[in-house]
Order: C-alpha cells, then structure tokens, then sequence
C-alpha cells in the first residue's frame, strides 16, 4: 500500500489565463504545507515551479510544473499549469488526468478567454472545481466583480463561501461565512491568521452572501432542499456536506478568496480542497479498450486492480535524459518492475520511481492508485501512452491534440547545427506534442509549427540549451503553385544528331485545365504505333518532372490534363530518354499557349475574440482578402469563422495579440487553393525570378 490511501489523494489543477497568479499561489501553496521554507516570487524568478530559463526570463509559466504536499492526512499532487495561448496545450493534456481543479479569478482582470478556453476543457473532462478570487491586495480589485464575471464569461454558478474584509491596500483578512467569524492576517506573508469577529461594517454584506450561499447550497440534493424548505435555514455540517456534493456534481463553483503573494486565505484554501474536492475514489472508473478486439474495459480506482496509468506530460533533459510523467489509474506499480505499454505494442523496465518537486526528483518505492509519479529512461514510451499490467492490456485514450496555429521556417546557423537538428527536434517533439516539423517538398525549407510565435521562440531557446543546436527562425515561403486557364495543342520534338547514334523523340500533345484539387491526368490516345507502346510512359514522365518547375514562377504545375495524340519516332535513334525530354519541351512549349495562373493556399480560420473587439478583428481579416462565413456568439465573446489567404496571416499572432490586449484565440488549417489576383501574380513572379537570378549569379 502506498503511503496515502486514495481516498486521501487530491489530483488537482491549478487553472487560469497567464498572469492571473497560478504559479505564485503554488509557491504560496508549498509554503504553507512546509514543503518549502521561504516564499519564491516569479517576479523574482525564484518560484518552485517557475524554474526553467524560458520562464525566468519571460516570468510566465511555459510548461506545466508538478509537486506535491500534504495537508489535515491529505496527499494533494499540485499541477501549475500554463495559462498564455502560446502554451496552453499542455495544459489541455494534463487536465486529462485531474480530478479536481482550482480555478483562479483575478480580482483586477476577471476572466480572460483563455480561461474560458480552460473552463470549457474542464467541462469536457468533467473535473469538479472550485474558485479563488486572487490579488484582493492590489488597486482596483473587486471581488463581487470577479464573481459576476465568472459566472456572465463561464456560465458558472458561482456562490460565495467567503469574503474579503476590507480591499486593495486595506485588505486584512477573509470572512468564514459557513462559520461566520472573519480571519484577520498580518503583513508578513507568514499565512497565519487571528479569527474574531465580523467587523461591523461588514456584518450586512456578510449575512446577505450567507443567505444566498445556504439557498443554493440547498439545491444539492433532495434531502437538503427539504430540510432548508421546512426550516428555513441549515446546519455548518448540512452546509459543508451540500457544498462538497454540489461541488463533485458540478451544480455550483464555491468561490474563496485571498491574496497569492501577501499569502492571505491560503491555508482556508487548502482546508476547502480537502473538504469538497474529490478524491480519485469519487470520479467514475477509467474507462478504456481492449488493445486487440477493442472491448470496453473499466478500471476502478483500486489497489487489488490489475494496474494501469496514462502519459501525460514527457520532459527531456540532455543529463537525465527522458522522463515519463503519468497518472495511475488502477492498481500498484513498483519499482524495478516490467510493464507493458499497450499503444505500442511493447514491453517497459521501470527503475526508480519518483514524485516531482519542481524541478527536483523524490525517489519512492511504489504508486497506487491515484498517485500521479515519473520514471526515467523509457525506451519507446511517449506522451498520449497507456502503461498497464502485461497480463490485462488496456488502452485509454489521452486528450486531443490541439492544432499548431503558427509556422517558421528554421535554418541551422552551422553545418553542424545541421547534423544535429533532427535529433533535437525529435526530442522537443516528445516534450511538446503541439510542436510539429516536416521538409517543404516544395520549397526546400525546414518548417517547424507551434501555437504561436513565443511557442516557437521557446523551442528555439530550449534547443540550444538542451541540445547544443541553434536555428534562426524565418518567416515560411508561401507554397503557391501554377496552373493553366487555356487549351494548347503542341509538338515537342527532341532530335540530336552528333556523330555514331543520334536522339530522336518526336510528340504532339493536347493541353488543357481539369477542376481544382484534380490534379494531373495523363490520357494516351496514339493510334497506328505512331509511338511506339515503351516510349508512351517516358513522355508521360517527362511532362510530370517539367511541371515540378513551372513557367511564371517556377512553382510546381497542378490540375492539368495531357492527351498524347500523335509523334515520329527513328528506328534506331529514339529512346527512352529522347521521348522524356520531348515530353518535357512540349509541355514547357504548351504553357506558355495555356494561360497560365498563381494559385495561392487559402486556410480556414477560427477566431475567438472578446464582444468589444469583433468589429475591428473582422475588419483586419476583410483587410486581408479574407471572408467571413459566420458569427457565432459566446459568452461575452464572438466566434468568427473566417477564409483568408496563408500569405495574409503567416504573422497573424502577434497582430491579434495587439488588438485584442492578448486576448484573443485562433485556430487555422489549411482549406484549399485559389487563383491569386493578377497585380499580386506579377509582385510574386518579380520576386522569384529576383530570386533566381540571384541563385545564378552565386
């Protein structure tokens, strides 16, 4: 048995957009249980679980941070989790294994749209929660404001379970109103407080917020609406029992409040997620298949359960190498024991098994259901991965990826950062699944794709930190091609003849366009052996290597048709390569006849953008070329759906960033291609053919 029961473990989240306190109130967290003995700053850069360089640098979270503490017999596994756009993936796949979740409001901001984002996740997993209205220290904060936002932005219900006393530079403490009796807080951030009485000017507001918070809370189950309908009015125990089931069943969010970095209402935040979060005992079973028939398997929360666990997170480290972080779901794990990962089909040695402390590594004998722990070193395993017992395969599926918004092009600033990058890449790519890297076919160039340009930048530091590799990163090429509006009948004809045996390819081909995304269709329609039958493919081959090269622009040549209708051939001097480069010139010959046309990728947009913002977002896409094909409302916010051309927005984050305030959301993939304007075609073929003559003259 592990050194908590499950009943006794807390798997929770700490959620919200950036800024709004998440890492601080972690750090607030640890000090409080004595896991940490002095309170860090990320303003400072010296918070636990800020403590990557990116992150010191920049003072956000940039990757997801995992500690534990213990508080009243509870083992509580904290996630600091990620709240910018450009980093909220990992999030997104670490939320698929909470239990249970506290979401910050700041009492200056209110809520962002990527904490509507991360609520609307926290939906889906169905992760009960609670709220800490945060920063009640600073100017202009509003806790009534923070609620009333929560609940017009999120849909949420939220019911006050406590109040400041006083705001801003006034603010000394929180009022209890389960208990009624209010907390008085010095100004040394040492979390502990004096309880007394409610200051009587607080006593009104206090008494109208407990009315409304035993009203609600009655509304939890059957009994307790009864029981407040006959009398009136509930017992301490009637409350805190109704907002423990309220809480697990989602029907209300119990909002607390306090200050992260003044330390203040903490420690009633830690009692309150012992109370009414749940523990993994609570949740409905893991559910999973069958790796070979795809049966339907549930695993209980429960040690006498075969074991299984899910990859979350996977973190590379040049020194310690790989390491698998996951969340067991059913059954013990030891260490120095063989497990199977059953999406891949192969068998694991687990070593030494670790809780996290930030960045630090707590070795421990066994995990049990519940826990949430790390091993080094797995060979094959990655992040979105099943662990489980050899002899009871199961496969749970992991979260969804969330799409790349961005691409970069990425040169290596030597030849060997060029040897070195694929390695590096590959090892980012475990650590940061959103992150995606492929060659360019067409335009030669290394593209790297991530959720925004921070994102990028990040990867790029991490690269030469972690593996010695540096890059610059580059705006991509647009990848246009060419087609043809016109029909052309030509011959090509290829005939050399320069002492011993000559060349001789001799072809008439008939040219002309088919429907967009079509593609090349190749037609023979010799009749008489006027080619003869081995030659046809080789014309056909040909035509297909002339079109990677096309006429206007040298972009590659799409959605053509070529019949081969008639030709010569010589006894002795055609071949197979004589009928190519015929082929070849006849194609390059039809071109110029064809009316040839830019073609230039369009995408399709997904924009999230606050009410306020609407108009001038729309009018920056129609500003584009884009078209809007729909609205759609959201709380406080507006869906905009919207088809633009890839060359309009390849910088289009930090452009929405400085609208919006860094409150916007977007999301793009690629739709299909369009003709490009005739006054763009020309500025497009000037630049390359620029580009070319530079190349011939180096």
């Amino acid at each position: 048995m592990g050194q908590f029961e499950t009943s006794k473990i807390r798997n929770l989240g700490i959620i919200a957009h950036g800024g709004a306190g998440k890492t601080s109130l972690a750090e607030a967290i640890l000090f409080n249980t004595g896991m940490i003995d002095r309170l860090g700053r990320v303003d400072d850069g010296t918070s636990t679980m800020d403590f990557e360089p990116e992150e010191i640098k920049r003072k956000i979270s940039i990757t997801s941070a995992l500690d534990h503490c213990e508080w009243n017999g509870h083992s509580i596994h904290i996630v600091d989790t990620p709240g910018y756009g450009n980093f909220i993936a990992d999030t997104r796949a670490c939320m698929r294994t909470l239990d249970c979740a506290v979401v910050i409001l700041s009492a200056i901001s209110g809520v962002k749209a990527q904490t509507e984002e991360i609520w609307s996740w926290a939906n889906e997993f169905e992760i009960p929660r609670i709220a800490f209205v945060n920063k009640l220290d600073r100017e202009r904060a509003s806790f009534l404001r923070a609620i009333d936002d929560m609940e017009k932005a999120l849909g949420a219900r939220g019911i006050a379970i406590q109040m400041p006393i006083g705001a801003e530079d006034k603010f000394q403490g929180v009022i209890d109103l389960i208990h009624m009796k209010a907390c008085f807080y010095p100004k040394d951030g040492s979390g502990t407080c004096t309880e007394g009485d409610i200051p009587a000017d607080c006593l009104a507001e206090a008494t109208r917020l407990r009315e409304h918070m035993v009203e609600t809370v009655a509304e939890a189950y059957d009994a307790l609406t009864e029981k407040y309908l006959e009398t009136g009015e509930l017992t301490e125990e009637e409350i805190i029992d109704g907002l423990r089931v309220g809480t697990m069943r989602n029907t209300f969010t119990a909002v607390l409040c306090g200050s992260a970095t003044a330390n203040i209402g903490v420690r009633q935040l830690l009692d309150a997620i012992c109370a009414y979060l749940p523990s993994p005992l609570d949740r409905t079973k893991a559910v999973g298949t069958h790796p070979k028939n795809g049966d339907i398997i549930e695993r209980a929360p429960d040690e006498k359960e075969p074991f299984s666990a899910l990859v979350f997170k996977t973190t590379s480290d040049p020194y310690t190498g790989k390491i698998t972080i996951f969340r067991v779901y059913s059954g013990v794990l030891n260490s120095d024991s063989t497990i199977f990962n059953s999406t891949k089909g192969v068998e694991e040695r687990i070593g030494q098994i670790y809780e996290l402390e930030g960045k630090k590594q707590h070795p421990i004998k066994q995990a049990v259901a519940g826990d949430i722990v790390a091993v080094a070193k797995l060979k094959e395993t990655i992040t979105g991965d099943t662990l489980c017992d050899p002899a009871n395969p199961i496969v749970f599926e992991p979260a969804k990826q969330l799409l790349p918004v961005i691409s970069y092009a990425i040169e290596p600033k030597t030849k060997a950062d060029e040897d070195k990058i694929h390695n590096a890449l590959h090892r980012m790519i475990e650590e940061e699944p959103t992150l995606e890297s492929h060659r360019d076919p067409q335009t030669k160039e290394f593209i790297i794709s991530g959720m925004g340009q921070v994102h990028l930048e990040v990867i790029v530091e991490k690269m030469k930190r972690k593996f010695g590799v540096e890059v610059i990163l580059k705006t991509p090429k647009v990848p246009y091609l060419e087609t043809i509006r016109g029909t052309a009948k030509v011959q090509g004809k290829y005939k050399k003849q320069s002492g011993g045996r000559g060349q001789y390819g001799d072809c008439w081909i008939e040219m002309a366009p088919t429907g967009r995304g079509e593609g090349y269709l190749f037609e023979d329609k010799i009749v008489g052996g006027v080619i003869p039958r081995q030659y046809i493919p080789a014309v056909d081959k040909g035509i297909q290597e002339a079109a990677v090269e096309g006429f206007l622009a040298g972009f590659p040549v799409v959605d053509f048709k070529v019949a081969l209708y008639d030709g010569s051939f010589h006894t002795v001097d055609s071949s197979e390569m004589a009928f190519k480069v015929a082929g070849s010139m006849a194609f390059k010959k039809a071109m110029e006849l064809c009316k040839p046309v830019l073609l230039e990728p369009i995408v399709n947009m997904k924009v999230t953008v606050p009410d306020e913002n609407m108009g001038d977002v729309i009018g920056d896409l129609n500003s584009r070329r884009g078209k809007v094909v729909g609205v759609e409302p959201k709380a406080n916010s507006q869906i905009i759906r919207a088809v633009v051309p890839m060359s309009e927005v390849l910088a289009y984050s930090n452009d929405l960033k400085s609208m919006t305030s860094d409150r916007g959301l977007f999301s793009m993939e690629f739709s299909h291609y369009e003709e490009l304007p005739t006054h763009l075609s020309q500025k497009v073929i000037v630049e390359a053919g620029a580009k070319k003559n530079n190349g011939n003259n180096g």
